[in-house]
């Protein structure tokens, strides 16, 4: 099992990429399904868990808290084919169940194995939860002189608890990502931007060139209030004056809901930056299926 990235992230689908894509959230799953033909949009789906914390997300316990329930709403997704074979399908977890950070080298070894031992040694300081018991992948550019790393990591029993409800209902889940990760193909292709995405309690705020990270943060709110939210904003727009010594261009936002206009206005006040909905090739992703809606992007403009 892997976290894996999409497009200069490394996550390489064969032809054709899986039919099914889900997304996880406390609240519910978002399913999207592709279209066999180009142009057509795709069925995109929520269900919502009524029977109340069937998953409650975190980087250092178990996710599933009622497994049945969870196994049961997995199984309901998709309507079932009869057919014995196994249907490829693409993971969405939640940002707050695994961390991701952008790591900085001077130089950056050549071999995979050294490459893979650098960057654990790296992580093992910036994450909560035991490295050696992780899934980790890892997507490194040279800069310069210098080489960035993107990493992506979780738990490996958070991950395999997400895959096992899957497997039993007959999806091959060979492709995982974080919702985040998934979203950066809803960014602007350039410039330095600012990517904000609600869901649950849960902030994930990141600071992208173009489409590629350079800092991502994941926040679990006490209360979803302006002044929680600007705490995680400020030191964002902070690092990318002070650290990359550029300004952001812009903020996209997604998953406020009816807050989205209200909340537009201030931060365009307050940050002194134009602030726009983040959009799919078939509207704007909601709450709970940012990564999904990402995920479909990508898999479209590949055709």
């Amino acid at each position: 099992m892997s976290l894996g990235f999409l497009d200069n992230f490394g996550g390489l689908f064969e032809d054709p990429p899986p039919a099914f894509v889900f997304e996880m959230s406390q609240s519910g799953i978002a399913c999207g399904v592709r279209s066999k033909r180009r142009g057509q949009p795709p069925k995109v789906t929520f269900q919502r868990f009524a029977e109340g914390e069937v998953l409650a997300i975190s980087p250092v316990r178990d996710n599933v808290a009622k497994p049945a329930e969870f196994a049961r709403h997995v199984a309901g997704l998709a309507p079932q084919t009869g057919s014995r074979k196994r249907r490829e399908a693409a993971l969405i977890l939640p940002d707050y169940c695994a961390r991701v950070a952008v790591l900085d080298f001077e130089s950056f070894p050549t071999d995979p194995e050294e490459q893979a031992s650098l960057v654990r040694f790296r992580m093992k300081k910036t994450v909560p939860f035991d490295l050696d018991a992780a899934a980790v992948n890892f997507h490194a550019a040279k800069l310069g002189k210098r080489f960035e790393v993107v990493v992506a990591a979780a738990a490996e029993e958070i991950v395999a608890k997400y895959e096992a409800p899957f497997r039993a209902a007959g999806y091959l889940p060979g492709f995982c990502t974080t919702s985040m990760l998934a979203s950066m193909d809803l960014m602007p292709a350039k410039d330095l931007n600012v990517a904000v995405k609600l869901c649950d309690k849960v902030i994930t705020v990141a600071l992208c060139d173009g489409r590629c990270p350079k800092l991502i943060r994941c926040v679990e709110l006490s209360e979803m209030t302006f002044e929680e939210v600007m705490a995680v904003l400020y030191p964002t727009f902070a690092y990318a004056e002070d650290e990359l010594k550029r300004r952001p261009a812009r903020m996209v936002i997604c998953g406020f809901g009816d807050a989205t206009n209200p909340l537009r206005e201030q931060w365009q006040t307050d940050l002194n930056v134009p602030v726009e909905t983040m959009q799919s090739s078939w509207g704007a992703p909601g709450e709970f299926n940012a990564g999904l809606m990402g995920w479909l992007h990508a898999q479209e403009s590949k055709q």
